[in-house]
């Protein structure tokens, strides 16, 4: 019998955790989701801004053993720690980097929810649903998949549990999920480069609007009350024997030699193609004018997300 699992190992992953009494009002005041909604059963995405509504990371919030837990790229764990830790003051919370003592693995395909609950004795049901088992927590994310994030003590035994279906792949298969799901990721060359609308967190549920105050909140209100974005992020193919990376710039006819999009992230699907979620002009998306490094570079071709870029 052939099991239909893929699963890879996301070393890139990092972890960050928030504990105390105060750990949800100090979130609730710093992040662009609504934190008070969220329990040990849920988690949501979100983001950390700038005063100016800039994003300095998209993140992944959820709770275990009664402390606040958000993964994102290991590499902006410690910065991200640094800055929050700057507005605790006097509230009764701690900001730990517990990457080190965690592992994150990436899991999908139809046999996934048969391989997760062997793991945790039950799989999370439903898209943000999560469940939790000894050392370990399992969330269901968009596009059929799921994210385990288990103890660095049981890393091994999950590796080997999910050898047992097939090898594992490449850290690339996550990625390439992410693009298909439309999730963005900002990695440190990306840092306020975006607002939120602008990489679809309102399509994704990623930002709250009647929450009330966070860094940015005002000038992310404006855009969705008052305004309409001029950019958004589209998943796109771009031929070229050379692989994009995030902050590639983009083109179109209408800006000459300005540019005016961004690539978010990037992956490689087949020989000399590549699958990205790039922030474009919202004209751009009607006329399909996007262009990669130049503006006769590379074009990109816009495929379909899961959800309607508006």
């Amino acid at each position: 019998m052939t099991n239909d699992l893929r699963w890879c190992r996301i070393p890139s992953a990092g972890v960050l955790q928030f504990d105390g009494p105060d750990a949800q009002p100090f979130l609730q005041g710093q992040l662009t989701n609504n934190v008070q909604v969220l329990t040990a059963a849920i988690s949501q995405y979100s983001g950390y801004c700038t005063a100016k509504g800039r994003l300095l990371a998209c993140l992944l919030l959820w709770q275990r053993d009664g402390a606040y837990r958000m993964t994102l790229p290991r590499e902006l764990c410690e910065p991200i720690r640094k800055r929050l830790s700057m507005y605790i003051l006097r509230a009764k919370v701690k900001a730990v980097d517990i990457s080190a003592d965690h592992a994150c693995f990436g899991v999908s395909g139809a046999d996934a929810a048969q391989y997760v609950t062997a793991l945790a004795g039950c799989a999370p049901a439903a898209v943000h649903d999560v469940v939790h088992g000894d050392d370990i927590s399992i969330l269901k994310l968009p596009v059929s998949r799921y994210l385990i994030v288990a103890a660095a003590s049981k890393a091994a035994a999950v590796e080997a549990a999910l050898t047992t279906a097939c090898p594992g792949e490449s850290e690339s298969m996550w990625s390439a999920l992410d693009i298909e799901a439309g999730i963005p990721t900002v990695v440190a060359a990306t840092q306020e480069q975006f607002v939120p609308q602008t990489v679809n967190f309102d399509f994704i549920g990623a930002v709250s609007f009647d929450k009330g105050c966070y860094p940015g909140q005002e000038i992310v209100a404006r855009t969705h009350y008052l305004g309409k974005a001029k950019q958004r992020m589209v998943r796109a193919r771009v031929v070229s024997q050379d692989t994009p990376q995030a902050d590639d710039k983009l083109y179109a006819a209408a800006f000459g030699d300005q540019a005016s999009g961004m690539i978010v992230s990037a992956v490689s699907s087949e020989m000399h193609h590549h699958d990205v979620l790039a922030v474009v002009q919202t004209s751009s998306i009607d006329t399909s004018d996007a262009h990669w490094k130049s503006p006769d570079g590379p074009p990109l071709t816009i495929t379909a997300l899961p959800y309607a870029v508006k």
